[in-house]
């Protein structure tokens, strides 16, 4: 295995306190990743033990408008100050920001206008400026439409791949999420291969089609990307966003395997 493996928090082991999450997550063996770090214990998280690895990279903002774009710059100023208290490098972003539910708070109807994508590439290389200057990386993540994130710009693997190809900057790269392309697009092992020949894969994230659980419970085989990740020399992270589809532990260790290629 070339890569280091990590667990999202937010969704395994949801009876307990997050700084206890990422404790268990870290005795496991796994890098933790978190969400909104606005809702969590910062000191507690820093007293976790846990190596963090990717965390939200703003607050409230969107890529395609001046004012949403301001504000993301400015949340996501603050959220580099939060990664720092945690040693987290990594940042994520989406086309905008989301509710609880995580459906967008400005959808867009249909496709993404000629003047969003020049938004859009404006922020992003602002976004990646601020990432470079702080010594973290901000991550540009494709989302799915048709099930989760509904009226979300810029949601499909080819068009954040192409966002972080045009921006073409250290500071941002993309948060290839396989579950989201899944829905959105497929031919998974193609697109890995594809983003990790530019060289534009920050993380992977992973989950299981339908359901959203643990690799192993639905369509996909992980151990073919697993594989794949292997031959490509990867040797970056690949974190389990997905609920556990019965218990937490036997989720982890579903994970583990169908990425510790045979």
């Amino acid at each position: 295995m070339t890569y280091t493996l990590a667990v999202c928090a937010e969704m395994v082991f949801r009876d307990l306190p997050v700084e206890e999450r990422a404790r268990r997550i870290h005795d496991a063996g796994f890098q933790v990743e978190i969400w909104d770090w606005t809702r969590h214990d910062l000191t507690a998280l820093e007293h976790s033990g846990a190596t963090f690895s990717s965390m939200t990279g703003y607050i409230r903002g969107s890529l395609t408008d001046e004012d949403g774009a301001a504000e993301l710059l400015r949340t996501a100023e603050e959220s580099v100050k939060a990664a720092q208290r945690i040693g987290c490098p990594r940042l994520n972003l989406h086309g905008t920001g989301l509710d609880g539910e995580g459906l967008p708070l400005v959808p867009v109807p249909g496709e993404p206008t000629g003047p969003m994508w020049i938004a859009a590439h404006r922020t992003l290389t602002r976004v990646a400026e601020l990432g470079e200057s702080a010594g973290v990386t901000f991550t540009l993540e494709n989302l799915n439409t048709a099930v989760d994130h509904p009226g979300v710009p810029f949601a499909k693997a080819a068009d954040t791949l192409a966002l972080v190809a045009a921006v073409d900057r250290p500071g941002l790269r993309m948060n290839l999420d396989l579950y989201h392309a899944q829905i959105g697009e497929g031919n998974l092992i193609e697109l890995v291969r594809r983003a990790h020949g530019l060289g534009l894969i920050g993380e992977i994230q992973v989950a299981d089609v339908p359901g959203r659980c643990e690799p192993g419970t639905g369509e996909i085989n992980y151990p073919a990307v697993a594989r794949a990740l292997t031959d490509l020399g990867y040797d970056g992270t690949v974190a389990m966003e997905a609920w556990a589809s019965q218990d937490s532990e036997s989720a982890l260790e579903r994970f583990r395997t169908a990425f510790t290629p045979a």
